[in-house]
């Protein structure tokens, strides 16, 4: 059988490499110079973005189909995907205050608060709150209704732990997925004795924990960043800045993981 493939294909043409390097428009008179990096930075965290809902929407579909070993791959691709979207922040931290705000005016109103891929990922990772999307365009928030009415990564989780024979409570398994999850003592008590007792659920629990701690890690990291550059001005987009980002902080997205830790 004969193999289909496009003859006049080139790394370019793939990759529509042509159409990617016009991408960054910077609208600063001049313009200035920085203004490239903070588009590119900001354009790359849009992609890994969209490769981080890819992943985590793939590894949702492995842990309910009871696959261990797939399920521990691609969540470590995750965990490393974040491990970048951090160091990315060192290269922006290379950005002086007066450099930044040579060009902070021409955002006018555009603020990564905007970011409506990263809500979706806040989405898949368990939040659920009528704040997250309202400003945001109608057919964004139809898409996060979606992800918000359906398992978060957590609830996957927990599935593929019962599949594997664990005890789960009914009553979570079935509650409303619209509300978002609580830390459950009945749970923690069976994620202790999986780590005690089935080493690989309890790999998948530890590289789920490592994501989370990814996250919280990002989010540090993007406060102080914020902090260093514009103090505590308010943000381009309306946003309190650093006081609201700093309320971000320190909110686990598997609540259960972190509890348990005090007593093994």
């Amino acid at each position: 059988m004969s193999e289909n493939f496009d003859s006049a294909m080139t790394y370019s043409s793939y990759l529509a490499v042509d159409e990617l390097l016009n991408l960054q428009r910077p609208v600063s008179a001049g313009p200035e110079h920085d203004e490239m990096l903070f588009i590119i930075i900001h354009q790359t965290y849009e992609l890994w973005f969209k490769q981080l809902i890819h992943e985590f929407m793939q590894a949702q579909r492995s842990m309910e189909s009871g696959d261990t070993h797939y399920s521990l791959s691609v969540l470590g691709r995750i965990r490393t995907i974040m491990k970048v979207c951090v160091n990315q922040i060192d290269i922006l931290e290379t950005m002086t205050p007066l450099q930044f705000n040579s060009f902070r005016s021409y955002l006018s109103s555009s603020s990564g608060f905007q970011s409506a891929q990263f809500r979706k990922v806040e989405a898949l990772l368990g939040r659920r709150d009528s704040k997250m999307a309202g400003h945001l365009p109608p057919d964004i928030q139809a898409e996060i209704a979606v992800i918000t009415s359906a398992n978060s990564v957590w609830d996957s989780a927990l599935a593929y732990l019962a599949k594997r024979g664990h005890a789960i409570p009914l009553d979570v398994l079935g509650r409303d997925r619209n509300v978002a999850y609580e830390a459950n003592l009945q749970v923690q008590d069976v994620l202790l004795d999986i780590h005690r007792n089935d080493p690989e659920s309890a790999t998948v629990c530890e590289r789920l924990l490592d994501i989370d701690e990814g996250i919280q890690e990002w989010r540090y990291r993007h406060v102080k960043m914020v902090e260093r550059t514009i103090g505590h001005k308010m943000g381009t987009g309306g946003s309190s800045g650093v006081e609201y980002l700093s309320t971000t902080l320190f909110n686990p997205a598997f609540k259960d993981l972190w509890e348990i830790r005090s007593r093994f």
